[in-house]
């Protein structure tokens, strides 16, 4: 397996060997557990390869930081509006100017689902809106509903023009969490580790999800709606497990 990761590695493609030796992992966890091997041997191989440089963004990835972040967003007490975002991000868990520039006209509250264009690849997506997230998105509605966006940037009441992210930025740093803990790209990196390693959930619809460039082993690209009742099931699943960390819940 070192081989085959060193390979990868050798192509410049160190993200690509570190996501290659994390679904490694998922398959043997499960072998494990299903009695076809006695251990993981992924887990050995961590610290073997290249670290990630640091262009990374700051993450949390572990339940037992998640949930502190989760209850001071829940009770910052800054702008509504901003507030509101930082509630929606953990639960759609998209790319921070899609979180900002989301807009009323790309949202379907009945269907549950928002639909835009990604703008990095040039495809539509669709993400399936828990009920957690319908609830903030109906209370949010009031206020910002007659204007385009759905966060708007405070010096714009018409609504004119989006968020900026600053405002996310400063939100979290005035909740005392600093640059080298948690950015608000981060709750991608949050979401597709605990998806994954504690929720189980299948590697290619959490990579869907992320609105990254899946192919099937045939080469061709899935298209946006590919998995999508799968999908669905896991959004909510994962709206529901964010709100037991939120209560300290078994």
């Amino acid at each position: 397996m070192l081989e085959v990761l060193q390979r990868i590695e050798s192509r410049n493609a160190i993200e690509t060997a570190h996501r290659a030796l994390q679904t490694s992992g998922q398959v043997f966890r499960y072998a494990e557990a299903s009695g076809r091997v006695e251990r993981d041997i992924s887990q050995s191989l961590k610290g073997a390869l290249t670290a990630v440089n640091g262009g990374h963004f700051a993450s949390m990835t572990d339940p037992q930081q998640v949930a502190p972040l989760l209850r001071a967003i829940n009770v910052y007490s800054g702008s509504f509006v901003v507030k509101s975002a930082l509630q929606l991000a953990p639960l759609v868990f998209v790319r921070p100017n899609e979180l900002r520039q989301t807009e009323w006209s790309h949202l379907d509250l009945d269907a549950k689902e928002w639909r835009y264009l990604v703008t990095k690849t040039n495809t539509q997506h669709i993400v399936s809106l828990s009920r957690q997230a319908i609830e903030i998105l109906t209370n949010l509605k009031p206020l910002t509903g007659n204007g385009r966006f759905v966060f708007p940037s405070a010096r714009t009441p018409n609504g004119s023009r989006a968020m900026s992210d600053v405002a996310l930025l400063a939100a979290l740093r005035r909740m005392g969490f600093d640059k080298s803990e948690m950015s608000i790209h981060g709750f991608r990196a949050m979401a597709r580790t605990i998806l994954d390693e504690v929720l189980g959930f299948r590697p290619d619809f959490i990579e869907h999800q992320l609105a990254h460039a899946v192919r099937d082993p045939n080469g061709r690209a899935y298209n946006r709606a590919a998995h999508l009742p799968e999908r669905k099931k896991m959004m909510q699943e994962w709206a529901d497990y964010l709100d037991t960390l939120k209560t300290n819940a078994p």
